[in-house]
């Protein structure tokens, strides 16, 4: 008979020499062999089951994020676009983005707003990066110290940048004296604006005294930009390991496969950004004042003046925000006086006239101080004075008819009319309420249908309908 295979078990003591085996430790020798097989096959089954659990690769989750910012096109540079520009660069640095691109293409605009917003740039929590984009967009006026403000400038290759002159309110050149202070000012800042990121600073003098204007090639040509890149992510690409130049904000970019986030002008930026127009701003202010004057001589319509009381806070708005002239609004408010006034008095169209020079002078110069893209158009000024001028004449015209016409309460108008009994001795008829007595001398039943007969002064004398 065979004999079965014994499991040779091995005790161990504890405690020294002569020392008593502990119960139940019981340890099994186990054959080498067989420990590395199944060693081997546990490392092959980590080794394709790792890379499928996403383990040791790096996860979508620590890729760089960047915020993109547009800002265009064709935007300008005001106190609603400063708001919307600098809250997005708050943003970024809060949600812990790893930089911020403004996506720019702009003509210019107001030079407070644009300090605010360098001013932001230069004190950003993240690297900046400034790319003029898409084709056909420009970095104009204000947009070239937005520009040069960054830490990194790139252009789309068919875009420019330049013509930074300044000029006065009225869109022309400054004066001699003014003009020297102005221009080396500007010259100056735009200067420390370049040098401070090791950029041309020869070029930026030429952009504010002669309105030097470069294409994206000559501008990298000349170092007066960093790059030009035809899309935003091989602009990233091309970063990647890339060194900010301003000893203040040393960054080292990592930005290539970045995640993009885009950010751009919502519908109540747009809105605020298109009623900060002159020409609309001068708009609602006049109905804003026709609704509730309307509201005023008519009450009780509503409509009016609601619509009114809304466009005149729309318009009151568009003045805390662009640079008003209190003359300017003066003038305004005294020619709308004065067509009220002709409406009330007999002075031959003469009110009318000088309220009508005093609107359109006024109009043109309520916002003489500020810059050239914010003026109030000649052409609507004209438009509109016109238009008030005829209205105003058809009006006026009514009325004075109205006024010779003779009056209308006669007895020819009211005999042989038909009327109605409203109570004992009253009749309505065309309207009014009269006094009225039966021609008979019967009794007035309310309801009851007469016909006036004759007037005696302000007594009807009616009969009865057959």
């Amino acid at each position: 008979m065979a004999r079965r295979p014994v499991l040779r078990v091995a005790t161990t003591t504890f405690g020294g020499k002569g020392a008593q085996p502990l119960p139940d430790r019981i340890f099994t020798t186990v054959n080498a062999r067989i420990t590395r097989a199944l060693l081997a096959a546990l490392a092959v089954a980590a080794a394709l089951l790792l890379p499928a659990a996403g383990v040791g690769a790096p996860s979508s989750s620590s890729a760089p994020r960047v915020l993109s910012i547009r800002f265009g096109p064709d935007l300008e540079v005001n106190p609603v676009t400063q708001d919307y520009l600098t809250g997005q660069l708050t943003r970024a640095a809060r949600d812990g983005y790893d930089a911020a691109v403004i996506l720019l293409d702009t003509p210019g605009g107001l030079s407070s707003s644009m300090k605010t917003i360098y001013t932001a740039e230069l004190n950003a929590k993240l690297p900046v990066i400034v790319y003029v984009s898409p084709d056909g967009a420009r970095a104009a006026s204000a947009g070239v110290w937005i520009s040069q403000a960054a830490d990194v400038l790139a252009m789309a290759p068919t875009t420019n940048i330049g013509s930074s002159t300044p000029i006065d309110s009225s869109g022309t050149n400054l004066g001699s004296d003014l003009r020297r202070k102005v221009i080396n000012d500007a010259a100056a800042s735009l200067t420390a604006l370049a040098a401070t990121h090791k950029r041309n600073t020869t070029w930026p003098a030429k952009a504010v005294r002669v309105a030097s204007n470069l294409t994206a090639a000559q501008a990298l040509r000349m170092h007066v930009i960093d790059f030009v890149s035809p899309s935003l992510p091989a602009l990233l690409k091309t970063l990647d390991g890339y060194r900010t130049k301003d000893p203040q904000r040393p960054y080292t970019l990592h930005l290539a496969g970045a995640r993009i986030d885009t950010a751009k002008p919502g519908f109540f930026t747009r809105l605020l950004n298109a009623v900060i127009d002159p020409n609309i701003i001068s708009l609602l202010f006049l109905a804003g004042i026709a609704g509730i004057g309307f509201e005023i001589f008519h009450p009780g319509v509503v409509l009016p003046g609601a619509l009114g009381a809304v466009a005149l806070l729309t318009a009151l708005f568009g003045f805390s925000v662009l640079p008003i002239s209190w003359s300017g609004l003066a003038l305004i408010l005294l020619g709308v006086g004065l067509l009220v006034i002709d409406a009330h008095v007999v002075s031959h169209g003469a009110l009318t006239v000088s309220g009508l020079i005093a609107l359109a002078i006024g109009m043109l110069m309520l916002f003489h101080n500020a810059p050239a893209p914010y003026h109030t158009s000649i052409a609507l000024v004209l438009s509109i004075t016109i238009a008030l001028g005829l209205l105003w004449a058809f009006a006026l015209t009514k009325a004075v008819q109205v006024r010779r016409s003779p009056p209308l309460v006669q007895p020819a108008r009211v005999v042989g009319a038909e009327a109605v009994v409203r109570s004992p001795g009253q009749v309505f008829v065309e309207g009014e309420l009269w006094r009225a007595r039966r021609a008979d001398g019967g009794e007035l039943r309310p309801g009851d249908r007469v016909r006036v007969a004759a007037m005696n002064g302000l007594e009807l004398t009616v009969t009865a309908e057959e």
